[in-house]
């Protein structure tokens, strides 16, 4: 019997908590957020059960931690460490960095794989107004402390805005390319409190490419199907000759929603399928339950949830990227 080509494993964004010590704008207003009670979000143990039904049932490519600040959440190396002993084998976790330097250690011999910083300038100025007052130079000692510990490969995120730091994408290529770290350069999403500048702030990954392309070659790499980036191979047109992974995450012109299979979970148990979609489904009280019936229920749902992915269409207004795994 001739059998169809199988589905693509799962991959997983895993919001631990909704609390943040930066307030980028195009994550959350100055204000911040109302935050949840401790009470609503979900135990470690809830967290673990998800993953492994997922794995068992449905296979598992990847479970990366987001926020808010993952880092910020108690205990999150335990976390880790719990996610590591059921076998799940790309291990990631999304990260503002400023607490980077100090754990960064002891995540990597809990299990973690690899991590994410976000990075959006090298400017101290710009850097501390993009976050609200963040410290860059706590974010640069843990990038370097992570790439020592070997929690790599590190990919620093960039979210390009026009006339604020879009001048710093060369140099911001260069000082990551330096270190072996991945570069990737985000457009910015009509998400939350980020609609209401977007037009005045949005570049295009076209435009991006074109200023990186006065100093690099860039040799386009096989496209993995569903993956949120599209990777290049730069090479410095220069004596120096450096070279790495230049990277463009394109949601608003190049919609990558082909092969899909990206699920997100909140801190309070909302499974999400697409960040443009607004159906979803609570499933908290599902992960309270070790029984079998439960846990087929949630097979299902999360079945249920991957069928209806398709072409994006408009962000919810109500969305904020801090309460859904940023």
């Amino acid at each position: 019997m001739i059998q169809g080509p199988q589905p693509l494993p799962v991959s997983l964004r895993i919001s631990v908590t909704d609390r943040c010590q930066v307030r980028c704008f195009y994550c959350m207003p100055p204000e911040g957020v109302p935050a949840c009670d401790h009470a609503d979000v979900l135990r470690f143990e809830q967290i673990v059960r998800f993953v492994r039904a997922v794995k068992d049932h449905l296979g598992l490519s990847k479970a990366h931690l987001t926020g808010g600040e993952p880092l910020v959440r108690a205990g999150i190396v335990d976390l880790v460490s719990m996610l590591a002993a059921e076998g799940v084998d790309d291990l990631a976790l999304t990260t503002n960095g400023l607490r980077l330097g100090e754990m960064a250690g002891d995540l990597r011999a809990a299990g973690l794989n690899r991590v994410n910083v976000s990075l959006d300038s090298l400017a101290e100025h710009t850097f501390a107004s993009l976050t609200g007052g963040g410290s860059l130079q706590d974010v640069l000692t843990g990038i370097e402390t992570a790439l020592a510990e070997g929690l790599t490969p590190v990919k620093l995120n960039v979210v390009v805005l026009k006339g604020v730091n879009d001048h710093e994408v060369v140099g911001l290529a260069e000082w990551g390319l330096q270190r072996g770290c991945w570069v990737r350069f985000l457009e910015l999403m009509p998400i939350g409190f980020a609609q209401r500048q977007h037009k005045d702030l949005f570049v295009p990954a076209s435009e991006i490419r074109k200023r990186l392309e006065q100093i690099f070659t860039l040799e386009p790499l096989a496209e993995t199907c569903g993956a949120s980036s599209r990777n290049f191979m730069a090479t410095a047109r220069d004596s120096a000759g450096r070279s790495g992974i230049i990277g463009f995450i394109t949601p608003e012109t190049e919609p990558f929603c082909r092969g899909c299979r990206r699920l997100r979970l909140t801190s309070t148990g909302r499974l999400i399928a697409c960040l443009a979609q607004d159906h979803g489904a609570e499933i908290r009280e599902l992960l309270g339950d070790a029984g079998p019936a439960a846990e087929q229920e949630l097979k299902e749902t999360v079945t249920h949830l991957l069928g209806l992915k398709g072409p994006r269409t408009s962000f919810p207004e109500d969305r904020v990227m801090s309460t859904v795994g940023g």
